[in-house]
């Protein structure tokens, strides 16, 4: 597609503001789509008193601006609107004040108070909206607005874009041109016109997605050569006999799924879905072991040097005659080099590690299976990395987010899924209860019993440290309260981000050895932390994370036989949260998140490069995503792959 600077009107500012928003050519521009729509109808003074509606006036007076705080500024003045003066205030809006002058009519966005006489308004139109209008709303970046926005995609010159749903379904739907689609999307005039643009681009988007997931099963299932082991099964069941626990009965089924894909000759690409505490690491384990026992090098790849220690920790115990590698960041490069000579060699069985895995100079003698820890936190093209460094190499992906069955099935469809649903046997439910602010003291008197008991705690904050003149709790001042709470008793440190990785690691270890009592953090502990003598959880800010986060977070207690608390501690969104009182299964939680919020922060599709929706929604387009899913599948079960969608799929990029 054509560059941005060739476009009239587009030089250099503006491309660097457009670059902000991921907008780098033509065709980015073009499908930088609404994600809403404002219908402007001219109303009443009256009718706005209850709901907020859309009235013009003319401007009677200078516009004052009131700084009220850091941040926070209102801009008042007064219009002529109906026969009447009528006050006007707006906040964060002092940057129109030069262009709110004396007599220009205008029209306001917002809510009338008779009693007040006073109109607080959302938004201001510098123009006079007198017809019904569908205002298209971007998302934007400080330097452009959406209007300027829009005015920029109308001044693309005429295109051609690839059109990715095949000629028979946009015949059998009846659909509209890509072309006229996305005109409509960025200056809709008809609501029935923009539903059926809107329908149109999220069959393409869920068509092409599907089409490449069902394409990459396909072309699993015509060239499915893997590696063929020979496996002696009483040996697995050996080790499986010498544990300390019994396996349930999910992770019994799902070792024997592992188990049948390991010894076929058919290459393994699975997903091991399990909520949180169900134990998905000793099976990965187990899998490990199985490959081992056919000959062949393992690796283990987790998100954090936290998570990949604690994994390496974990199979020296239980492995005490196989050869471990640990490959992290912080080892020093003498270190790593000796490591990665031995995994040359053949004289490491089984490597755990972070990304430092994916390096070029990491080179293994004969890999057979990897295995993806919290599989979202990676790209695609960073799994594909460490897959593609053995041949034929058979692939574990696990998650510890739950994700409703249907919704897996459909988003992970060219993998075969293991479901781990119920917990150890020994486990006890998290006790969880909703606390506000102002009830912290029983909250605390909790923590003491616990902490006297000899057990610890986490405490989560939102930010690292509060930059904004804002109520949020951050980790600095929720340390110098818990120290004035329990004073020198207690031994209390932080843990976030920022922190270097030597730093990072000092504080897990000595929260692990005991040292450390109450460890308050950021969502960094969200994954994978095994720290059993951990009972009690606290959530500050609670209504800002999502449900599933909050599970996650909730997951590091209760990982013992002992009674473990969570408190989510906010003063809003309580109804929400109070999901959370109800159960401890990541499933439920993960289909009433899902209801609540949307995919986004289930999957972590933003950050993973495995989807971007621009149009379609997964939960609310749930029928159109399954109504693809069957038709990519009929489309390449009916040969149509190998002749007119040959140019489709030379566009599509399979490794995102």
């Amino acid at each position: 597609m054509e560059e941005l600077s060739k476009i009239k009107g587009i030089g250099p500012k503006i491309v660097s503001n457009l670059n902000k928003l991921n907008i780098y050519n033509t065709y980015d521009l073009l499908t930088y789509y609404p994600y809403r729509y404002n219908m402007l109808n001219r109303t009443t003074l009256s009718n706005t008193i209850d709901n907020p509606g859309l009235i013009t006036g003319v401007i009677e007076s200078d516009v004052k601006v009131a700084y009220i705080r850091r941040n926070f500024n209102s801009l008042n003045f007064r219009i002529i609107t109906e026969n009447k003066i009528v006050k006007v205030v707006i906040f964060n809006r002092a940057f129109m004040k030069n262009n709110l002058i004396r007599g220009k009519e205008i029209s306001l966005i917002g809510k009338y108070n008779n009693k007040t006489n006073s109109f607080v308004a959302s938004d201001i139109k510098f123009e006079v909206i007198d017809k019904p209008t569908i205002e298209s709303v971007y998302h934007l970046t400080s330097g452009i607005t959406s209007k300027q926005l829009n005015k920029l995609i109308n001044s693309v010159p005429s295109y051609n874009i690839d059109d990715y749903i095949p000629s028979i379904y946009s015949e059998k739907y009846n659909f509209i041109d890509k072309s006229s689609a996305i005109s409509i999307l960025h200056n809709p005039s008809d609501i029935k016109l923009l539903k059926q643009a809107k329908l149109r681009t999220i069959y393409e988007e869920f068509f092409t997605f599907m089409f490449k997931m069902n394409y990459l099963k396909y072309k699993r299932t015509i060239n499915n050569i893997g590696l063929k082991r020979e496996v002696d099964k009483s040996k697995v069941d050996e080790f499986i006999n010498s544990l300390p626990f019994k396996l349930t009965e999910d992770q019994e089924t799902s070792v024997n799924d592992i188990y049948r894909d390991l010894v076929s000759p058919q290459r393994m690409n699975r997903l091991l879905l399990g909520d949180v505490g169900s134990g998905k690491t000793i099976v990965a384990t187990i899998g490990l072991y199985i490959n081992y026992l056919g000959g062949y090098q393992g690796a283990l790849m987790a998100p954090t040097e936290v998570l990949a220690v604690q994994h390496y920790e974990t199979l020296t115990k239980l492995f005490k005659d196989l050869k471990i590698g640990l490959l992290v960041g912080s080892l020093k490069a003498s270190e790593k080099k000796k490591v990665i000579e031995k995994l040359r060699l053949g004289e490491i069985d089984i490597l755990i590690g972070t990304h430092a895995i994916l390096s070029d100079n990491v080179e293994f003698n004969n890999l057979g299976l990897v295995i993806t820890d919290e599989q979202h936190r990676f790209g695609v093209n960073q799994r594909n990395i460490l897959q593609n460094k053995g041949t034929l190499t058979d692939v574990i992906y696990m998650s510890a987010t739950p994700i409703p069955r249907t919704y897996a099935l459909a988003l992970y469809g060219d993998m075969d899924i293991s479901l781990i649903k119920s917990k150890p046997a020994n486990r006890k439910e998290i006790v969880t209860m909703v606390k506000k602010e102002s009830e912290i003291k029983d909250v605390l008197e909790n923590m003491w019993n616990e902490l006297k008991s000899g057990h610890q705690i986490y405490v989560v904050a939102p930010l690292i440290e509060d930059e904004e003149d804002s109520d949020l709790n951050d980790i600095k001042k929720l340390k110098d309260n818990y120290v004035k709470a329990f004073g020198s008793k207690v031994n209390i440190d932080i843990l976030h981000g920022k922190m270097s990785k030597i730093e990072k690691n000092r504080v897990m270890e000595e929260y692990k050895n005991g040292h450390i009592q109450i460890l308050i953090s950021t969502t960094v502990i969200e994954v994978g932390i095994d720290v059993k003598n951990a009972t009690v959880m606290a959530i500050y800010n609670s209504e800002r994370f999502g449900l599933a986060t909050l599970h996650q977070l909730r997951g590091r207690v209760g990982r013992n036989d002992l009674t473990s608390y969570c408190y989510l501690i906010c003063d809003k969104d309580i109804d929400r949260l109070k999901v959370l009182e109800e159960s401890n299964d990541g499933f439920y939680i993960s289909e009433k998140d899902f209801e609540m919020r949307g995919e986004g922060d289930l999957f972590g599709i933003r950050q993973s490069g495995d989807m971007a929706f621009k149009v379609g929604d997964i939960r609310r387009d749930y029928k159109i995503l399954m109504q693809t899913k069957k038709d990519s599948e009929e489309y390449l079960k009916n040969g149509h792959v190998d002749n007119n969608y040959q140019n489709i799929m030379k566009n599509l990029d399979f490794n995102n």
